[in-house]
């Protein structure tokens, strides 16, 4: 059986062993073999006026700057190499890269925005209930682990949407790497061993996790034959064989008597391309994420209050007490429009525009004043419980050398997202369902009403995520490309990194550098610091005589991030993790 070692066993299929494993042998190796023709092969497209004097990537890992490395050599464009970047993070970085999760991708393409959105859904059989117990109470975690946790994927049908439809070189090319990963092996990381030994306990007993990654240990060299034999099917087929054929088919009987996702779900599931939110601000014009994001609502009201309170901030030291106070009295606003207004633009008609007004955000700023007492603000939140988002996200950055660029964000949701493994294909599944409100309170679920149920869960709705993948442009040119994993740290690091870097005029290195923190107007009064550079001594005596609680957290961001400085690309990757930022000629 054509499997890992560690795999666990499965029910038997309608052909022999021997006549299955020398099929997903052939396949594997039609597929992975000679895939990256030479640019000179290429007849997709007519060749193009170069903006930049290389491309660059920005990317969680090294595996997958070389596989955008290939795709570029190849003579494939940004668009190209984000989708290899993904298809390779689904193996080398299972605890977030995936292919049975979602996210968003933000794309500057031909001179033109676009966005697309590839979150999970909940399925048909979903109900706003699902999670509480006949008293009305949780029961705790089962949104996070388990099948009843999955939601329907989507990132397989966003990359394949991405890359028809912008794409120059063939489908089987951009998986190539991918599915090389796959066959031969990456090698285990410590870190990677760290964060399967501290995720693998929530899952004992509940899936079939250990069964796949116990053996996923330093140093080794970690094969996954069954992925690879999943990915060789999706770059034979097309993207949609995940949904329609023998890995729908897998993944539909994986499900089958313990989790809510079925064939009819898979099939029905299509990746949805928005509007980006587009703003100008300090000469540039933002590209980020629109709901069911509610990251880039977040990230343009801060960056324009804190534009409009300017002089408020003048003369302060970066991330001294002073500026740390007003940027929490800022966020308090923003986090309570969050959870009043945010949700899947599919269900509701949401007021995005009143949230991004000029008018209305002058408003807001107007109320934030250095003497504020934390937690005094008259600001209240929408009732209803607030899901915590979690940290375990992956983003990367890419920018071609002909001025395409995209911004992409992609999760399973929690670390190893629901634990639950396909048996036969060799993926997780994520836990996004964990992203609903699981607990409604009896108010009303419109935006007008300020019920907070916006995000409860509802079939085939789309949960509120904090993703948010961004660009901006310079004169319609790209000027930067921005991104992280980190729940709803997410809005708040990127805000710090892009006024360190254009606020502060730091360098690409010095801004990701410098100390992040976090405040969401719940808890109230409540400052988040990270182990990179803590809060601490004189600093955080200050905080705490304003009225401020300090609170540690393991986790900060990891933004993989590209500054376009006149026609020479800046890579840089996040000293957090172990990124890579490469300009590839």
């Amino acid at each position: 059986m054509s499997m890992p070692t560690h795999g666990a066993p499965r029910a038997p299929y309608p052909f022999t062993f021997f006549a299955r494993h020398v099929a997903a042998a052939a396949l594997v190796a039609t597929v992975a073999a000679g895939v990256l023709a030479p640019a000179s092969a290429l007849a997709k497209t007519p060749p193009l006026k170069a903006v930049f004097d290389a491309s660059a990537v920005a990317t969680p890992d090294r595996y997958s700057a070389d596989a955008a490395q290939q795709i570029f050599a190849a003579g494939g464009n940004a668009v190209d190499a984000a989708v290899a970047i993904a298809f390779a993070l689904a193996v080398t970085r299972p605890d977030a890269g995936n292919l049975g999760g979602g996210g968003f991708m933000t794309l500057f393409v031909d001179g033109k925005p676009y966005f697309l959105d590839y979150r999970e859904r909940a399925p048909q059989q979903a109900t706003r209930d699902m999670y509480l117990d006949d008293k009305g109470n949780v029961v705790p975690g089962m949104s996070a682990v388990g099948h009843r946790a999955v939601a329907v994927p989507g990132t397989v049908d966003g990359m394949w949407q991405a890359q028809q439809r912008f794409g120059r070189l063939k489908w089987k090319q951009v998986l190539a790497p991918a599915i090389r990963y796959a066959t031969d092996g990456f090698q285990v990381d410590p870190w990677l061993q760290q964060r399967r030994e501290a995720t693998a306990k929530n899952f004992a007993g509940k899936t079939n996790f250990d069964a796949y990654f116990a053996s996923l240990k330093a140093g080794t060299t970690y094969r996954q034959p069954e992925l690879a034999q999943t990915l060789a099917r999706i770059a034979s087929d097309g993207g949609r064989e995940f949904y329609e054929g023998r890995t729908a088919d897998l993944i539909a009987q994986q499900m089958y008597g313990h989790g809510l996702v079925t064939k009819a779900d898979l099939r029905q599931y299509k990746a949805v391309w928005r509007q980006p939110l587009m703003a100008n601000w300090n000469g540039y014009q933002v590209l980020t994420a629109p709901p069911p994001g509610s990251g880039g609502v977040g990230l343009i009201q801060m960056l324009k209050m804190k534009a409009h309170l300017q002089q408020a901030f003048d003369g302060l030291e970066l991330n001294s007490a002073p500026y740390i106070h007003l940027i929490a009295q800022i966020e308090d606003r923003v986090f309570a429009d969050r959870q009043q207004y945010m949700g899947d633009p599919d269900s509701y008609k949401l007021p995005v525009g009143k949230l991004l007004d000029d008018a209305y955000l002058a408003q807001r700023a107007d109320e934030v004043k250095a003497d504020e007492v934390p937690g005094a603000t008259a600001i209240k939140p929408a009732p209803g419980d607030a899901p915590p988002e979690k940290a375990q996200t992956t983003h990367f950055s890419v920018v071609d050398k002909w001025g395409n660029a995209v911004s992409n964000t992609t999760t399973l949701d929690g670390e190893f997202g629901s634990g639950v493994v396909v048996d036969g294909a060799g993926f997780l599944l994520n836990d996004a369902m964990d992203d609903f409100v699981t607990r409604p309170t009896a108010s009303g679920e419109s935006a007008a009403s300020g019920g907070g149920n916006l995000n409860t869960v509802l079939p085939g709705r789309r949960p509120l995520s904090s993703m948010t993948p961004t660009i901006l442009l310079k004169d319609n040119k790209v000027s930067l490309v921005i991104g992280t994993p980190g729940g709803s740290r997410i809005l708040t690091s990127i805000f710090q990194v892009m006024t360190d870097l254009y606020d502060f005029n730091m360098t690409p290195a010095d801004a990701l550098a410098a100390m992040r923190f976090h405040h969401q107007l719940l808890p109230q009064k409540t400052i988040y610091f990270e182990p990179y550079r803590p809060i601490a001594g004189e600093l955080a005596a200050q905080l705490q005589a304003m009225g401020y609680v300090l609170e540690g957290q393991s986790f900060n961001g990891d933004v993989q991030m590209i500054r376009a400085d006149g026609t020479t690309l800046e890579p840089a990757a996040d000293p957090r993790g172990v990124g890579v930022g490469r300009v590839i000629r």
